[in-house]
């Protein structure tokens, strides 16, 4: 049987459920393109239409759609090479040569891939696009500060029930099932928002009986959502491994968020010998997490899950009980309260991979912390200016490497100093455009003021003719000496 969350997927705007101001906004977004140019992020929980309105939307304008959505596609050579050609230029697909709508589903899933490229090749595609661009996530503010700014913004909020009901009847109306109005009724409520997850479970129920009613949606309902701190309660004080495995399936948490929640809270409960076991199969999952970033392969999900879960039930020898106060990952408050900070670093880092022709972990790990030394605090303030003019840096920058004030006169005026540099490198690198003017016609050097000059001595006399290339070679030595030293200084002001 065909999924009928596809086989239903709206195909107009018109037809999008329980989002209307967003759909308008959309649609307003679309036919003013033209004005603006701007690329927009539909937002949202999972289920509620946001890719269905991209298509819905395409279908509508008669654009062709370029789709990119898989999170190990993200590279920068692949984001240039499919969703950049066809965003910048619009004829990827032949056929109707008009417009191409780019969709880049997972746009808040970016992190851990900055020196391959993808967010920042994204990003600037974003800002030259010739063509509409649609961003889709799930968590708006999890996509980098670069790419918010870039593009405008749509909320597609949870749809309601009232609006999830209609699209049920519709679609028994058009499968000939049998239903009770309670039974749709309880559908729509146990899925909290979710279109998508409503339709797959309305198909689910309908291939086991012939008349849905509302017993058969109690009978399946699931606890999809398990609370996270139910779940922390049963899995390290009272469930065996399979069970604590088996519950973690409803928690609605990857490994990569589960392994914090446990980390942080496995110690308020273990301790001693248990809490070193526990804590043995936790590192044993972030090795498989850190093959899953390597390689994204995310089959590799399941052993860190196995580890995190049944491994710590597994080391549990005592009983635990009475209440536990658990909370909130203590890593998560530390990336809030830091990412400013680590923005600069990555801007700073950036800049000097550019600069240098090295990696982004090269810069950040090997080059900027001797970058930091060297010119803490300004001490060394010519070192500083170069190193300022070299990663064109403005005081936000200069201030992190080197713990100088951002305000202050001596940050500002080293600001001021490397601009004044960078613009007397720009001219004095400008002066090769004009060597030919000092060549005849015959490409022969000559002397500056002794163009079109007769010789006074004996035309017989070779030694005025001698002298002349001699001098001529000398100077062309000298220069090209001179060149050699000024390249050199360049270097030696810096380093």
């Amino acid at each position: 049987m065909a999924d009928w969350t596809e086989k239903y997927r709206p195909s107009t705007l018109a037809e999008v459920r329980g989002n209307d101001k967003a759909r308008d906004a959309f649609r307003e977004w679309a036919e003013t393109w033209d004005d603006h140019r701007d690329a927009v992020v539909l937002h949202g929980s999972p289920g509620v239409g946001k890719t269905s309105a991209a298509h819905a939307l395409a279908e509508d304008k008669g654009w062709d759609v370029i789709e990119l959505n898989a999170s190990d596609q993200r590279t920068a050579d692949v984001v240039e090479r499919i969703a950049g050609e066809a965003a910048k230029t619009g004829t990827l697909t032949g056929g109707s040569g008009g417009r191409k709508l780019v969709v880049m589903d997972e746009a808040d899933n970016l992190h851990g891939n900055v020196d391959r490229g993808g967010s920042a090749a994204i990003t600037r595609l974003v800002k030259e696009a010739t063509q509409p661009i649609v961003l889709i996530a799930n968590e708006f503010y999890d996509m980098s500060n670069g790419l918010r700014n870039a593009a405008e913004d749509i909320e597609f909020r949870d749809v309601s029930k009232r609006s999830i009901v209609p699209v049920l009847r519709d679609i028994c109306r058009r499968e000939g099932i049998e239903y009770e109005d309670a039974a749709l009724d309880a559908i729509a409520e146990q899925n909290s928002g979710d279109l998508r997850s409503a339709v797959n479970d309305l198909q689910a129920l309908a291939e086991e009986t012939e008349l849905l009613t509302e017993d058969d949606v109690v009978m399946g309902d699931r606890d999809r959502s398990e609370g996270i701190f139910d779940f922390l309660d049963d899995a390290i004080k009272h469930l065996s491994a399979q069970e604590a495995l088996e519950a973690s399936y409803d928690v609605d948490e990857t490994p990569d968020d589960l392994i914090n929640w446990v980390e942080d809270n496995v110690p308020k409960d273990y301790h001693g010998e248990e809490l070193a076991t526990a804590y043995e199969f936790l590192s044993n999952a972030d090795v498989w997490l850190g093959r899953v970033r390597a390689t994204q392969n995310y089959s590799y999900w399941r052993y860190a899950t196995d580890n995190i879960t049944a491994g710590v039930a597994a080391a549990r020898q005592n009983d635990h009980g009475g209440w536990t106060r658990y909370g909130a990952p203590s890593y998560w408050r530390k990336l809030g309260s830091s990412r400013s900070t680590r923005e600069k670093r990555d801007y700073v880092a950036r800049h000097i991979a550019e600069t240098s022709g090295c990696s982004m972990s090269t810069a950040r790990n090997e080059v900027l912390p001797f970058l930091s030394v060297m010119t803490h605090h300004c001490k060394n303030r010519e070192l500083t200016v170069a190193m300022t003019a070299a990663y064109d840096l403005d005081a936000e920058h200069v201030s992190f490497i080197t713990g100088s004030g951002e305000t202050t006169n001596k940050v500002e005026s080293i600001v001021e100093d490397a601009a004044e540099l960078r613009s007397t490198e720009a001219v004095e690198h400008s002066g090769g455009a004009f060597e030919g003017a000092t060549r005849d016609a015959n490409d022969s050097p000559v002397e500056a003021g002794n163009s079109g000059v007769e010789d006074d001595g004996d035309e017989n006399d070779t030694g005025g003719s001698d002298v002349l290339v001699d001098e001529d070679t000398n100077a062309d030595e000298e220069a090209k000496s001179a060149e050699e030293d000024e390249d050199q200084s360049g270097l030696d002001e810096f380093f």
